[in-house]
Order: C-alpha cells, then structure tokens, then sequence
C-alpha cells in the first residue's frame, strides 16, 4: 500500500520520487529571498478636516465654562472676548443661543460659530483663529418656503397628534377656535380613528426647519364626513371659507366658552338656590374659575359690572336689537362700557359671584328684551365671496386641494353640483358612533 502511495503522488506531483531519494532528505532547509517591494504611497492623516461641534447655553452657564469644558486654550477665549467686533454680541448670549467651534483631530480650535438668534441677530457669525490673527466673516444662510401637507389620525388626543406632526399652540388654536369652532365640538365629537390633514408654509434656513406659517387649508373627515376650511384675506383680515366661497364664520359663536359642559339648559327648572320653580332664561356652562369667556359675536359693550344675582357681569349690543348676558364672572378682562370688540375677544373668566352654588358661565340671548334659546338660535352668516375675490380664491384653494391629495383621497361636493379635486370612491364610512 505504501508503495502504491509513492507511485502515486511521484506521478501527481513532478520531482517527488526524486526528492523522496536524495540523500539527508529528512532535514530539508528553508532558504530566505529578499525581494524589492514598490514603496506604498504615504498616505497623511487629515488632521485638517473640519469638525463642528455644537452647544446650547444653559442657563447660568458662561462662554468660559463652555471653552474648558471643550478643552479649548485660554488663550483661545481671550481673542474671542477682546475681539472688537464680537465683543458687544457677546455680553447679550441668552440660555438657548446655539454656539458650534471647529476642532479638528489635530487638538487645534479653527473656528466658532454663533448661531442666528435673539441678541446675535438674522446672521450666523463665524470667527475663523488663523495664526494669530481672528477673522471674521458672515456666514450665508440658505431659507427655503415649502408648501406641506401634515396629516395623521385624531388619537387619544388631537392636540398631542397635531404636535408630533410639528403644529405649535398657533396652529392649533386657529383649527379649534377659528376654523372648525362652529362645527365641531373638540370634546365630543371627534373619535381616535377620525382623520385631518392641515396645508401650512414652513421656512427652513440651512436645513433645519426655523418656523411654520399659519394653516392655509385644513379638512377632518369626523364619522365619514367631510369638513374643510381654506384661508383667505378679506378686508385685510384672514377669515376661514369653504370650498366654493362661503364664509364659516357665524354671527355668534355656538359656545362662548371653550371646552365647558353644559349643565343646564333653557326653561323652566328648580332654581338650585332658591328651590323653587323658576324659569331659567339661559343656558350654564359649567367650567373652572378663570376659564376665559370670549365675546360671542362682534358687539359694543353695554355694560361691565356687579348685577343683582347675575354677580358679575357683561352685557354685550350685536346691534339690531341683539343683546348677550354673561353672568357670575370671577373677574372682567380689560374691557369698558362703550367699547367695541370683535367675536372671540375674551371679556371676562368663570367665576361663581351672584346667585351661584358652583363655578360656571350663566349665558343668555335676547332679542329685542326677550330672552330666547341660545342653543337654537340660527342667524344668517357672512357674505360669501363674489367676483374677483372669489375667482382668485378658488385658484388659491384648488392649488391647496391638490396638495392635500397627496397624501389624502377627498372629495369635495360644491353647491352647484361640482366636484373639486376628484378623488377614487372613498371607503363606506363606518357607524356613526355616539357622542358622549
């Protein structure tokens, strides 16, 4: 068998049988050649690269404590606080204000720059260390407008779905108390799987989102319906319409104050002093002290001041022979007999003076001294827009519509039979759900 092997691997492989033969075989040696190599390319370590690092201030932290705390010479800082330019910027740096230095790899510092902001101005600054000398130079700030469309599902909460999007306190307010505050009632009415969508212009300055407009258009679908608002200027005031013109703004808003319950309605009840049969000539909304109450139509004020049982109170004149009642206020806002306030304006805030067991706002409506249902009371609302200004608005609102489409299928149905932005046949919306 062995032999066999060695025929085998003589043949496989030239010069073994040979090898297996020579004489002291068993001690073979190792023999070491020395090659020329081409030399590598030396490759330097870029010990220039640009590193920015960025710092916000905190608040009663110093510009030195930020230098030692990056490990940044001293002498370093003292440049930068004699710097004759720089010097009066300094002394105004605010807890918040966005500092970045240049470090690169090497240990050196190349350059600070402070970010745009209160006391620093529209500009970035940049102050660039060379030698021994400190340059200084503007840095050019790229702002771009884009026209977006934020939209997501209403949630355990609109307020906390709307700000994971990027809406502020501004946008918000103007959804809930200027848009859809005659429609939708924001505490009962919406439902987790119901949808909005809100058109807003964000200016972004170097890539990084600096601010965000007022919402042009919004739409929420509330159990399979539509409702949709579009911003627009009239009389040099902003004001919401819908798509083919008319105005939602109503003579009187359907709640004077914002997220109250209504505890007692219009009619005869028992007088919860008193305790006898009493007709009740309003409407109580039950909210906590210094909730605000806004004025519910524009109006001049009639009268600020303590009345009987009504405690504190404000009587408002929408003219023509329509008057408002807002009773047991805590205290007024700054308002007086005389003045004229537009709808919205706070006038006072929810208190319990008079005749109260409880905090609350007594709301009455009268018409020509007497006193009717606010609940049911239906007033002719605004104008629509015509002519031109409701050409130039509808170009203005199909430009928002096709933005909404992107990332929506809707359709709006208007009064005269047509469809704007046709969408594909939506889902059969759900039950409706009942309201709390």
């Amino acid at each position: 068998m062995f032999t066999t092997m060695g025929v085998l691997l003589a043949a496989i492989v030239p010069g073994f049988a040979g090898l297996q033969d020579a004489p002291g075989a068993a001690k073979m040696q190792r023999m070491t050649l020395s090659l020329s190599l081409p030399k590598l390319g030396q490759r330097e370590a870029k010990s220039t690269d640009d590193h920015w690092q960025a710092v916000t201030l905190k608040p009663g932290q110093t510009l030195s404590g930020v230098f030692e705390e990056l490990g940044i010479p001293y002498d370093q800082l003292a440049r930068v606080m004699q710097h004759p330019a720089i010097k009066p910027t300094l002394r105004k740096l605010r807890p918040g204000t966005a500092l970045s230095f240049n470090l690169p790899a090497d240990g050196s510092v190349r350059g600070m720059r402070l970010e745009a902001g209160p006391g620093i101005g529209d500009t970035p600054i940049e102050l660039e260390f060379a030698g021994d000398t400190l340059r200084e130079r503007a840095v050019p700030v790229e702002i771009t407008t884009r026209t977006v469309v934020l939209t997501g599902e209403v949630g355990k909460s609109l307020f906390a779905s709307a700000r994971k999007l990027g809406l502020g306190s501004t946008q918000l307010n103007q959804l809930t108390d200027e848009m859809f505050k005659y429609d939708i009632d924001f505490d009962s009415d919406l439902g987790e799987d119901d949808r909005f969508s809100v058109v807003v212009d964000q200016t972004w300055k170097n890539g990084q989102l600096a601010s965000t407009g007022p919402v042009l258009a919004a739409t929420f679908t509330v159990d399979g319906k539509l409702k949709s608002a579009f911003r627009s200027m009239r009389d040099g005031k902003p004001e919401y319409f819908t798509p083919d013109g008319r105005s939602l703004k109503r003579a009187f808003i359907r709640m004077p104050i914002p997220y109250a319950r209504l505890s007692s309605g219009f009619g005869g009840r028992r007088h919860p002093v008193l305790g006898s049969m009493r007709m009740h000539k309003g409407v109580d909304y039950a909210a906590g002290t210094g909730t605000p109450i806004q004025a519910a139509g524009d109006a001049k004020v009639e009268f600020v001041g303590r009345k009987g049982g009504y405690g504190n109170a404000v009587i408002l004149n929408h003219g023509g022979g329509k008057t408002t009642l807002y009773g047991h206020m805590s205290r007024f806002a700054k308002i007086r007999a005389g003045q004229r306030v537009a709808q919205g304006t706070v006038i006072g805030y929810v208190g319990s003076t008079g005749m109260s067991t409880g905090p609350h706002l007594h709301y009455e409506f009268r018409v020509n001294g007497v006193h009717m249902n606010p609940l049911k009371m239906t007033l002719p609302p605004p104008a629509p827009l015509t002519g031109d200004a409701l050409l130039a608005f509808k170009s203005e609102t199909r430009r928002a519509l096709e933005k909404i489409r992107e990332v929506e299928d809707v359709v709006f149905q208007l009064d005269d039979g047509s469809r704007v932005a046709s969408a594909p046949p939506a889902a059969t919306p759900a039950p409706a759900r009942k309201k709390g």
